[in-house]
């Protein structure tokens, strides 16, 4: 039975609200993830869900009590809350009735790990300043196969309920590395690990820059694009035409466009 909350002053309730924020995300050590899909996905991935949080009168459909009995059974505690209450703490205009709390996690360079037989495909972002736009990168990523995405000196969280609600619940499939861009760059050269790095400043097009073999592509911020360490350091910098007069594309449309053209010389 779940425990039912009817008070919008309840502790718990209030608690939900500061996480939207990133300070009591990181002191309590635990995110929201909000939405069926993602939840689905989390458990799909054995993703420890502490609490999850429920409003029958906001679900969309039919499968949500089994969703419900599935996180219920690997350990979640459940409230059940008014619809008031709900769309107190829900993150979405149309909330669809559930939201959990999981702990964060952090992975280091060292765990990253590629599949045997196959050279390493790794993508690299540079401080990205929007949760949307690294949503997006992560379902691009998962999309094109990549082994991991590290994020170099990030300016958004990772555990940005905007990162988990843009990522579609990719978050918990795509392991994601954060470290700085002198700690990548020195793993990438151990590894023998190629880094091409995209800039209008290139003159090299990324269709007719080998993509194959041991790679990792490297994408820069949206306002100010890559930084000088890694247009120095990357050993290509490749360029996406452009023939209008728009001298740059969002990143995230950037970084799909140039992952797929490295999955269509690769084979995959």
């Amino acid at each position: 039975m779940a425990e039912k909350i009817t008070s919008l002053q309840n502790p718990r309730i209030k608690q939900l609200v500061k996480l939207r924020d990133r300070r009591p995300r990181d002191e309590a050590g635990v995110f929201l993830v909000e939405g069926y899909r993602q939840i689905r996905r989390a458990l799909e991935k054995n993703i420890r869900l502490t609490e999850l949080y429920i409003s029958p009168e906001w679900y969309l459909g039919e499968n949500e009590p089994a969703l419900v009995a599935q996180a219920q059974a690997a350990g979640a505690q459940v409230f059940e809350l008014t619809k008031e209450a709900f769309a107190k703490v829900a993150y979405r205009e149309r909330p669809d009735g559930l939201l959990a709390v999981a702990p964060q996690w952090k992975r280091s360079l060292t765990d990253i790990v590629t599949p045997a037989g196959k050279p390493p495909f790794l993508l690299v972002v540079e401080a990205i300043e929007k949760p949307g736009n690294l949503g997006t990168i992560l379902r691009s990523a998962d999309a094109a196969g990549v082994d991991a995405l590290i994020v170099c000196d990030p300016v958004t969280d990772l555990f940005n309920p905007n990162v988990v609600r843009a990522s579609t619940g990719v978050l918990f499939s795509v392991p994601v590395v954060i470290a700085s861009s002198e700690e990548v760059r020195e793993w990438l050269r151990a590894k023998a690990i190629r880094s091409v790095a995209t800039t209008p400043s290139a003159t090299d097009l990324y269709t007719a820059t080998d993509l194959r073999g041991p790679l990792a592509i490297v994408m820069g911020s949206e306002q100010y694009g890559l930084s000088d360490y890694w247009l120095k350091e990357a050993d290509n910098r490749v360029v996406i035409p452009m023939a209008g007069q728009a001298d740059s594309l969002n990143v995230a449309m950037a970084t799909i466009i140039t992952l797929f053209e490295a999955v269509r010389q690769r084979g995959q």
